[in-house]
This record gives C-alpha cells, structure tokens and sequence, in this order.
C-alpha cells in the first residue's frame, strides 16, 4: 500500500515555490492566513503562482470581490505578474478568508521592501479588523439579546 504522510503532502504541494520567501500573518474574525511571498524566482509568473490552501486563487475564491480583495496588496505595489504567493489559511468563512490573507499579503509585501508601508498604510491595507463575534452572556438569550419580557 502507497501511503503518503503529512509531511510528505505538503512538500509536493509546494512544489512550485522552491527559494528565499517573506512570511506574513493575517487575521480576520477566526480565519489565520499564513502568507509566503516568494520574489524573483521565476522569470514570469502567471496566475499558477498564486495558490491559496494548494489551489489556484481562482478555485478557491468564487466571487469577483473577493478576487479583488486577494490580489488588492499587490496590485497597489504593482507586483502582481513579479511575485508567485503561497497562503495557508483556516478558520471562519470563505469572506473572511480573504480578508485575512489580504492583510497577510500585505504584511509579507512590508518584509519584503519596507518602502511600500506608506503606501499599503494608505490604502488602508495594514489595518487590522479587529471585529469579532461578541460572547454570550448568562442570563441572555445572545450576546445582547434579552428574554422576552411579559408585564404579567
């Protein structure tokens, strides 16, 4: 029988980007998107360069908005067709996901050449969202919501 570990699994996965990388990590609500950046290893690097949980980022992503919100760090900084980007990401919803990875691109992009901070900070890409779901207290039906009052 032909097993394949995990280790094993992944290291095929990542075929594709061999060298020096800049890491990131992005959060969004309960998603943590684990960013590597690699630069200047392939001479032209198409849409096969940017894989998110082993699939290309159009596979993952379904909508348009959150295509949009994927690539939005790079194309501010221009760097779309110039680097191949490798994302890990888990927890919350596909939204959320994005969210994360957004800003984990973002903060690997920084580490990369510290001069585009101004202008990811200018766009508003560096801002963490820092909204998450409100716990439940005792005594309510919800975070906020109390039980229905009766007057008798």
């Amino acid at each position: 029988m032909n097993m394949v570990t995990k280790e094993q699994s992944k290291k095929t996965d990542n075929k594709f980007f061999i060298g020096k990388y800049y890491y990131g990590v992005g959060r969004r609500k309960t998603a943590v998107a684990q960013v590597r950046i690699y630069c200047g290893n392939k001479d032209s690097i198409d849409e096969t360069g940017l894989v998110v949980n082993g699939k290309k980022y159009t596979e993952y992503f379904h909508t348009n908005s959150q295509k949009d919100l994927f690539l939005e760090p790079l194309k501010v900084v221009g760097f779309t067709e110039k680097c191949a980007v490798s994302v890990l990401v888990k927890g919350s919803g596909i939204a959320s996901q994005a969210d994360a990875a957004k800003l984990g691109i973002a903060r690997a992009l920084v580490k990369y050449d510290e001069t585009f901070r101004p202008i990811l900070k200018a766009n508003g890409l560096l801002t963490r969202d820092a909204r998450k779901v409100e716990r439940k207290k005792p005594g309510l039906r919800k975070a906020r919501r109390s039980p229905q009052w009766s007057k008798r």
